[in-house]
Order: C-alpha cells, then sequence, then structure tokens
C-alpha cells in the first residue's frame, strides 16, 4: 500500500508537469480547504452551536438545581432546628403546665377533703344531738319500765307473785 501512495503522488507529480513538489500547495489544496472551512463553518454554525447552546442550559440547569438543593437543605436544617426548639419549648410548658395543674389538684382535692370531713362532722354533731335529744326524751320513760321491771323480777325471784303491783306497773 504503501508503493502504491508513493506512486500515486509520482504519478500526479508527472500530470502535473514533472517539476512539481508535492509538499508545495496548489489550487487543489486551496479548494480542499474551502471547501472544508465551508462544511466546518455550516457545521459550527448549525450543529456546534446549538448543542453548545443546549449544553449551556444543562449545565445551567444543574446549577440552578444544585444551588436550589443547598438552600433547601439550608431551609430544612433551619426548620428542623426551629422545630426542635419549639418542641423543647413545648415539653417544658407542657411539664410545667402538669406541675400546675397537679397542684391545684391537690388543693382541690385537699378543700373537698376538708369541706367533706366538715360536713361530716357537722352531720355527726347533728344526728349526735339528736340521738341524745332522744335519749334524754326516753330515759324517763325506760326508768320507770326499768323500774316496773325489776320490782316484777324481785317479786318473782323472791316469790311473791301475790303481793299488789306498784302504780307504775300495768
Amino acid at each position: 500500500m504503501g508503493a502504491t501512495v508513493v506512486s500515486g503522488a509520482a504519478l500526479w507529480a508527472a500530470e502535473e508537469g514533472g517539476n512539481s513538489n508535492f509538499l508545495i500547495p496548489n489550487g487543489t489544496f486551496f479548494f480542499i480547504l474551502a471547501i472544508f472551512l465551508v462544511v466546518f463553518g455550516i457545521i459550527t454554525k448549525f450543529v456546534v452551536i446549538p448543542v453548545q447552546k443546549v449544553l449551556d442550559e444543562r449545565d445551567r440547569m444543574v446549577s440552578q438545581t444544585t444551588q436550589d438543593n443547598r438552600e433547601a437543605a439550608e431551609q430544612d436544617q433551619a426548620a428542623e432546628s426551629e422545630y426542635r426548639s419549639e418542641l423543647t419549648t413545648a415539653r417544658s410548658e407542657a411539664g410545667a403546665l402538669r406541675d400546675q395543674a397537679r397542684t391545684t389538684g391537690r388543693e382541690d382535692v385537699d378543700a373537698l377533703k376538708a369541706q367533706a370531713n366538715e360536713e361530716v362532722a357537722a352531720q355527726l354533731r347533728d344526728v349526735s344531738d339528736d340521738l341524745r335529744a332522744e335519749g334524754d326524751a326516753l330515759a324517763p320513760q325506760l326508768q320507770s319500765s326499768v323500774q316496773a321491771l325489776s320490782e316484777d323480777l324481785a317479786r318473782r325471784i323472791m316469790g311473791a307473785s301475790d303481793l299488789p303491783p306498784t302504780a307504775g306497773h300495768r
């Protein structure tokens, strides 16, 4: 193949006139160069520039997405920090409210117990007074009844059932 190229170049040189050097550019070289530049220009204008625009837009979108992700991560961290802070505050407030409710509840229970104890004591006094009054009212009756029963029992024991009953006996 190398012999073919050399012989092709030699053939070309022979056709041109034999004395030309193939290293020196001639009209064919400039024509091929012009065609190359035209094709290069067309490819650059209709292929490379639109593709470059698309790639630049893609890079810009990737850059924007990266920036948006950073901002979102920062906002997420800030929101998480605020959430934790609010949660801590809410927990401490809830603990304080629970303690206050317990204290208020204990005070209410103690007050209700004291009130109930006072009511029970008052009712016990009333019942005790009522029972004492009833006892005092029944005491003379029961004494006369006990006296008659004791006399009757004494007569039976003594065997004197023929003795006349006393005035308090029936």
